[in-house]
């Protein structure tokens, strides 16, 4: 059975305090998830310590960062290496998530580089792909995501592909003023799984869990998730206000 996952990603968002107070309203709501299933906050890194003090006697919540260094230590100023983030309780770490594809031109080589170091500094990284409009107008989106997975991913052996997560971000429809439906998010998750059962066979395939990162939200949640390739969602604004969020990992089932 693989996992079922709702994560969120902060960004560049809130002051200490407003982070202490929704890792609080979170907290208070009293949820209680089922087996298999799992919340991740990923906090902008000042309040990473904080975060896993507030998380810490909580099952099932896990706290993530969103990026870490492509080297390990040495003169690279304002970066976060991997095993930093290990040292302060860092669970999962988001990478390749289109924004910073966008504005920091990381490559699928530079992700790749990511991806070993967090592996081995004992983070499960959640690896973000997806495709661009001009890449779904010419309806090349199959060919472009499988670029993505193998220049990033596949020289990892099938054990270290455990401890992995993939988020697809429908990038095309993330402020264009279009949606991704439910099916199409299906049939791109459906094809990245069978992807990994193509690379790693179909044991991995099926244990792999497969993020959606389209802006979901409370009202689209519930479709979006009984996908049944979607294995949960990797959320941007819909985390920063707590009924929201915890209208969304409800919708997990």
């Amino acid at each position: 059975m693989r996992k079922k996952i709702v994560a969120g990603n902060w960004k560049m968002n809130l002051t200490l305090g407003q982070a202490e107070q929704l890792i609080n309203d979170i907290l208070q709501a009293g949820l209680r998830l089922k087996d298999g299933q799992e919340v991740v906050l990923a906090t902008p890194f000042p309040y990473l310590l904080k975060a896993k003090s507030l998380l810490k006697n909580t099952p099932g919540f896990y706290l993530g960062a969103q990026n870490s260094a492509s080297e390990k230590s040495g003169a690279y100023t304002g970066e976060v290496s991997a095993e930093m983030l290990q040292s302060v309780g860092v669970d999962y770490v988001i990478l390749g998530h289109s924004e910073r594809r966008e504005y920091f031109q990381e490559s699928n080589a530079t992700l790749a580089k990511k991806i070993d170091l967090a592996l081995a500094n004992g983070l499960k990284p959640i690896f973000c792909c997806g495709e661009p409009l001009e890449v779904r107008k010419a309806e090349t989106q199959n060919e472009y995501v499988a670029k993505q997975l193998e220049e990033s991913l596949y020289h990892l052996t099938e054990e270290q592909v455990k401890n992995v997560v993939i988020a697809y971000e429908p990038i095309w429809a993330i402020g264009t003023g279009l949606t991704a439906s439910a099916a199409q998010a299906q049939d791109m998750h459906a094809f990245i799984r069978a992807q990994i059962a193509a690379k790693y066979g179909r044991e991995a395939a099926l244990r792999m869990t497969i993020l959606y990162g389209g802006s979901a939200k409370p009202s689209n949640a519930e479709e979006l998730f009984a996908c049944p390739d979607v294995d949960g969602g990797l959320i941007g604004g819909a985390s920063l206000v707590a009924a929201d969020f915890l209208a969304i990992i409800q919708k997990l089932g």
